[in-house]
């Protein structure tokens, strides 16, 4: 069997805590959050073509890192 890979600073435990998160949501949860991550001022939501996600994902790593 192939071992799984995951991100840095995630495990297994983590991906099951966060599926079982988003599995107990209610729709009105969901969509609560949802409207509560366009209004953190904080962050910027925009659309990205997705012929340019990739390059996108590699900025903000490169930042991030």
């Amino acid at each position: 069997m192939k071992k799984s890979k995951f991100p840095p600073d995630w495990n297994e435990k983590r991906v099951q805590e966060v599926l079982a998160h988003y599995e107990s949501q209610s729709e009105e949860e969901a969509v609560a959050e949802d409207e509560a991550a366009f209004e953190d001022p904080t962050q910027t939501t925009m659309e990205i073509p997705n012929d340019l996600v990739s390059i996108v994902r590699e900025l903000i790593a490169k930042r991030a890192g």
